[in-house]
């Protein structure tokens, strides 16, 4: 009997959304086969980009914002992401609203929901145990080897080389939403203004659609968004204030694999 073959780390970086992802494969299979299974998943957040991107004037959300496409015309993926839209407005009370610029906007569910689908590609063609971080939004699944947990460092607000967070993570989701690369990029629709009041929401879940969604809510209510949160059963969070302030949900300190590193306030 052929003695087994140890786990090998793959990485791939693949620039797409405006942001880079990365593919963190650990497998015993041969390079080919992990290469090709990465070129599908990466064919599949191309294709999402060219569908969903509202830079682009002739993709198809543009179309359909600007009432050149019917909902009939529309791609079933397309569809699915507009349920998923209504779906979320109502779990979060208004607060996460796809029109509230006053056009069609599905960037704060898109990017959580096309990673969550690219990695679920990678496990149905046989590499359970990888990582996928689309620009900070990052789905886990397996493990990186026996007895490991993945390791995900959530970014500080105010200084590009430090972390919030350093948190071990068995699988599941973690994404974060915040005004330190785009400013206040979000829009709050309930007090029709831009969302000011904290620079980073980090919710971790079970799956990334739903943690890009509740994350982009969260940064739009502000600090009342903690106690909604706390209330969100199999999620955890952390929120960073503009004034450096931190807060976290019951349970996100025991995610932690170092102690908090915003204690208190930040400069």
């Amino acid at each position: 009997m052929s003695a087994e073959v140890a786990p090998v780390r793959h990485l791939a970086h693949q620039e797409v959304m405006g942001t880079v992802v990365t593919f963190d494969v650990h497998t015993s299979a041969s390079e080919v086969r992990v290469r090709e299974a990465v070129a599908e998943a990466m064919g599949w957040l191309d294709w999402v980009d060219d569908t969903f991107s509202t830079y682009k004037p002739d993709s198809e959300v543009c179309r359909f914002d600007r009432g050149e496409l019917s909902l009939d015309a529309c791609s079933p993926e397309l569809r699915e992401v507009l349920v998923l839209c209504n779906d979320y407005g109502r779990r979060t009370e208004g607060y996460f609203d796809a029109w509230a610029t006053g056009r069609f906007d599905p960037s704060g569910l898109v990017k959580g929901w096309s990673v969550e689908r690219a990695s679920a590609l990678l496990a149905h063609l046989g590499f359970p145990d990888h990582l996928v971080d689309g620009g900070g939004d990052v789905r886990l699944r397996g493990a990186p080897g026996p007895g490991l947990s993945w390791q995900v460092g959530v970014r500080h607000p105010r200084r590009r080389d430090a972390l919030v967070s350093a948190l071990g993570l068995s699988a599941g989701a973690v994404a974060t939403s915040g005004t330190y690369e785009r400013g206040a990029h979000v829009f709050d629709p309930v007090r029709s203004r831009p969302a000011t009041e904290l620079v980073s929401v980090t919710v971790v879940g079970p799956e990334l659609t739903s943690a890009d969604a509740y994350a982009t809510a969260a940064l739009a209510m502000g600090p009342q968004a903690l106690a909604w949160l706390d209330g969100l059963a199999g999620y955890e969070a952390e929120l960073v204030s503009a004034r450096g302030e931190g807060w976290c949900t019951a349970g996100f300190d025991a995610l932690r694999t170092v102690p908090r590193a915003l204690a208190g306030g930040a400069a």
